[in-house]
């Protein structure tokens, strides 16, 4: 198995985190996320033991709302002692109404909106990362209205392509993120923050994209960074504290994909960053890292119920399932790949190669094209693993369609975190 939390049980079906997954389906219905709540914390503590060994002081693993927001989640961070970045103000609401400690989160976007500023200051954001002069302008105004200076980080690009998908790669010049560092943008961006009366300028940010494997990319990153921190120093007699270093590390949806020990990979990047800052002769920062897909992704899995079956003889064959692209919609976006089972058969060859397709009116809602599984019929159960990043979180209502229930399973219980949606919950916002 690509996980270590998913095996074979005595009875054939499939099982994770040590909970036969048939047996959840029959008690919670489908379609179900259900996540590892075990496995999440395990990253944490991962992310924080080896940041706290190689980078040292107060360097800290930030959580990446966007890959998964519910209240649950975040007082998961709280309780493991991590920080957060948020996007939106939904993310920061949410956070807040978990009891997540506002000082430890940093408030991403390249368009805040005036309310969104003054929401974040309203609730104690710790800090914003700014994108753009328009943006440190409305920060410092509204902080000037409340008579505070506002601790901010500016987002840089450092031109880096990781050879990714282009639609998450977020670190090349010609991005909507963050200010170019090759262009003089960075630069400008950096001088309008400096001369801020209202504004602490505490940092920078970058972010290159996302199912990174190498190290050498964000060590290529880093690089960048730390001369462009040099430079600032010589250039406006200004040293920075924060550098974050953004996340990405992949994780393994398929067999194919390369295993990675992410202890390692931060041990290195920590190495390559001392150096770094040596040879440019400024002290170092406070690092933070934003992982989210690497938290969550390998501590969820989806449950459907297969309905239809149908064979198109010499061309493919098709098994629909009760739930689709509103419940994951990574597929049909940029046809990422997934490790899917047949749980209730978990045991028997997987021998059958068909097309997992979801029940909305498109004929681009699939799940996976020409996986081998082992031959469903009406009513089994389908579980398509890795699935803990970007599902939730992307989850729409398209067709009027509920979203799913997020189960937490534990070493002593499993219990609803969010509730499935009713046709009542698709309505309450008609008038």
């Amino acid at each position: 198995m690509i996980c270590d939390n998913i095996k074979i049980n005595e009875n054939g079906n499939l099982e994770f985190a040590g909970y036969d997954t048939v047996e959840l389906a029959k008690k919670y219905g489908t379609p179900a996320y259900i996540m590892d709540e075990n496995k999440i914390r395990e990253k944490c503590r991962i992310y924080k033991s080896a940041m706290a060994e190689f980078f040292g002081g107060e360097s800290m693993p930030l959580f990446a709302s966007k890959s998964l927001c519910f209240k649950r989640i975040y007082e998961i961070m709280r309780e493991e002692n991590m920080g957060i970045d948020v996007v939106s103000p939904g993310e920061l609401f949410t956070a807040v109404k978990a009891g997540f400690p506002m000082e430890r989160a940093y408030f991403h976007g390249n368009n805040k909106t005036d309310f969104d500023i003054a929401f974040a200051m309203d609730n104690g954001i710790g800090h914003f990362v700014c994108d753009n002069a328009d943006e440190l302008e409305a920060i410092n105004a509204e902080a000037g209205k409340r008579g505070i200076k506002q601790k901010i980080i500016i987002r840089l690009t450092p031109g880096i392509d990781p050879h990714t998908h282009a639609k998450i790669s977020t670190g090349k010049v010609d991005s909507k993120f963050g200010a170019a560092i090759e262009t003089g943008q960075a630069k400008e961006l950096t001088e309008i923050a400096l001369s801020k009366e209202n504004i602490t300028l505490d940092g920078f940010h970058c972010h290159i994209g996302s199912q990174i494997f190498e190290c050498e990319p964000f060590c290529d990153a880093a690089k960048i960074m730390v001369e462009y921190i040099s430079q600032i120093k010589k250039d406006m007699g200004y040293e920075i504290k924060i550098l974050n270093l953004g996340g990405g590390m992949g994780v393994r949806y398929v067999e194919s994909d390369p295993e990675i020990d992410y202890s390692a990979n931060i041990k290195r990047i920590a190495e390559f960053v001392k150096a770094e800052c040596e040879k440019n002769d400024i002290t170092m920062p406070t690092i933070l890292m934003e992982p989210g897909r690497s938290i969550v992704a390998d501590s969820g899995m989806t449950l459907y119920t297969v309905g239809g079956c149908k064979e198109i003889k010499g061309f493919k064959n098709y098994a629909s399932i009760d739930g689709g692209m509103p419940d994951n919609p990574r597929y049909a976006l940029y046809q990422s790949d997934y490790t899917v089972i047949t749980a209730n058969k978990a045991d028997k060859p997987c021998d059958y190669e068909c097309t997992i397709a979801g029940r909305c009116c498109e004929s681009g809602d699939l799940i996976q094209e020409g996986v081998k599984i082992a031959k469903p019929v009406r009513g089994d159960i389908i579980a398509v693993l890795t699935t803990g990043a970007y599902n939730y979180a992307m989850s729409s209502n398209y067709n009027a369609i509920c979203k799913p229930p997020v189960i937490m399973l534990d070493s002593e219980k499993d219990y609803v975190a969010v509730r499935r949606e009713t046709f009542e919950d698709l309505i309450k916002c008609h008038k």
